[in-house]
Parts: structure tokens; sequence; C-alpha cells
């Protein structure tokens, strides 16, 4: 190996963790975005169309919550066994099927179940995993992005409440959830 060639190897190393890096900010704004910020803005508009009471709908959403945090715990043994590539991919998978499930709940029961499976998705999705990503492909150099990665990420609430309430100022929260799915997917 010449050492022009022996240089240009680090570089594209670090050439790849950048798009690492910037993949997991995208999908951490965008995850929390869809499954936690946007129900702060249309938890009043759903409320209004089902009837459903706040205190009925705010209930679903924190079972998904707790759900997430109880799933977190097999989440993260098998984010030990096989990495979070495969779980972070099933997880948007499933968080964009239980927004079409929240979107479709003909009623309080099935809203609640799509809650749930949506935390299951959360636990998936959220930090847990991509730090773990992170740290994985990192390794020593972890710390910075782990930095990163928590400080763009935490922009999801300016950018998908805005961005939520524009959208149920034009349509439903059912529509509006659906392309907040599409946008996840």
């Amino acid at each position: 190996m010449t050492p022009a060639e022996s240089s240009a190897a680090p570089s594209a190393a670090r050439q790849g963790l950048r798009w690492v890096l910037l993949t997991l900010c995208i999908t951490e704004i965008t995850s929390w975005g869809v499954l936690y910020y946007a129900f702060t803005v249309l938890s009043e508009q759903i409320s209004t169309e089902t009837g459903w009471s706040a205190p009925a709908v705010t209930a679903a959403f924190s079972a998904g919550l707790v759900t997430s945090a109880v799933v977190g715990i097999p989440v993260g043994r098998w984010l030990d066994r096989v990495g979070p590539r495969w779980i972070m991919t099933a997880g948007s998978v499933l968080g964009v099927l239980s927004v079409v499930a929240v979107v479709a709940a003909p009623n309080y029961g099935w809203f609640v179940a799509a809650w749930v499976v949506a935390g299951v998705a959360m636990s998936a999705v959220f930090y847990a995993p991509a730090f773990a990503a992170l740290t994985r492909f990192f390794g020593a150099d972890a710390v910075r992005a782990l930095t990163v990665l928590t400080l763009v990420a935490g922009f999801a609430s300016t950018v998908f409440a805005p961005v939520t309430a524009a959208l149920s100022a034009q349509m439903s929260w059912r529509h509006t959830y659906l392309v907040l799915a599409v946008v996840m997917a």
C-alpha cells in the first residue's frame, strides 16, 4: 500500500462515519418528531374529533411510553447480541405501522393498542439503539458523536411541532398522522 493509499483509507473511514452520524441524526429527529412530539400538537384535536376525554387520549399515549420503557430492557439485550441496525430498521417499520394503526383506530381500545405498539417501536428507534450504534461504530471517538447526536436530535420538537401544527391546520389529525407516517417511512 502506498502512503497516499494509506492516508486515503482513514479519510474514507471518517467520511463513512460522518454518514452514519448524519443518518442517525435524521433518524432520531424524525422518530422523536413523529412518535412523540406530534402527539403534543394533535392531542386536543384527537380528543375533540373522537369525543374521548383529554386524559383518556393522553393515557393511551402514556401507555405507549410505559411500553417503551418496559420493552427497552429486552431491546437492550438484543442490541448487545445483534447490534442496532436491524433493531432500528424493524423499529422504524413498526413505527410507521403503529402510526397508521393510530390513524385507523375505530374505537378507544384500538387507539390504546396502537399506542402500545408505537411504544415497542419507540424502544427500538429512540436514543438507546442510536447510542449503541454510535458506540459500536465510533469506538474511542463515541463521546463526540453521542454529543452531536443528542444536540441535533434535540431539534425534533423545533422541527416537528410547527410542521405538525401547519399540517393539522389544513387537514384532520388522521391525515396529519398519515403524512407524518410517510415522512417516517
